[in-house]
């Protein structure tokens, strides 16, 4: 039963071949030396091994993990923090779009049209893998739709996801542990929607030098 802990299970999950110590830490937005210390006891019970990366041993007892997180999901609805952390349990690609990709290149510093009691997550997905993403978010008792927002009134969760299926090669950057549409491409949704994200373009230019002509403050003030 020692191995029956939150943070234990979340990497089991989480885990992909490969993936750094910190790597996972930020995928379950955890500390690093908390993670690193079940890094080692998973590893000496042989559910894992470390070879250039962290590798799942025994997929049985990853597959138990999963089912246990996935039970507890549907009794308990995720948190908005836990919202972020359950897409890594999937196996599939995927990289935050629209408003969080804006959320995460400003490192959380910038949200907008979601509130405390109705938060979509907007992630892009393979074309092929829509229906395996539906099929895991329903595991879960999690609400997702494709290209619009679930309706808030019909359920009870705060967390829904809402799917953007490309057909072509979805192509990430990682931003503190998060998978994220490249900057271009959020600077361009953005600049699609500038009333609404006119701080964060001045965030992003500052941050990342880019030249953008951004500026929140109103112009009334300087009259």
């Amino acid at each position: 039963m020692e191995y029956v802990d939150e943070t234990a299970a979340k990497i089991m999950v989480a885990a992909r071949p490969g993936d750094s110590i910190r790597r996972i830490a930020q995928k379950i937005d955890g500390s690093y030396s908390w993670v690193y210390d079940w890094i080692e006891r998973l590893e000496d019970a042989g559910f894992i091994r470390r070879e250039d990366g962290v590798y799942i041993e025994k997929y049985a007892v990853r597959d138990r993990y999963y089912d246990l997180v996935a039970a507890i999901s549907h009794a308990v609805p995720p948190s908005i923090d836990d919202g972020y952390v359950i897409p890594h349990f999937a196996g599939m690609p995927f990289a935050y779009t629209k408003i969080d990709g804006v959320y995460v290149w400003t490192h959380g510093g910038y949200q907008i049209a979601r509130g405390h009691d109705d938060y979509p997550i907007f992630i892009q997905v393979a074309d092929q893998d829509v229906e395996q993403w539906t099929a895991f978010f329903d595991e879960f008792g999690i609400p997702s739709r494709i290209e619009e927002r679930p309706d808030a009134s019909d359920y009870d969760a705060t967390v829904s996801y809402v799917l953007f299926p490309t057909s072509g090669e979805i192509t990430r950057e990682w931003v503190d542990g998060n998978p994220v549409i490249p900057l271009d491409e959020a600077i361009e949704h953005m600049l699609e929607y500038r009333v609404n994200y006119e701080p964060a373009l001045e965030m992003i230019a500052d941050e990342y030098d880019r030249d953008i002509d951004a500026s929140h403050k109103d112009p009334r003030l300087n009259a």
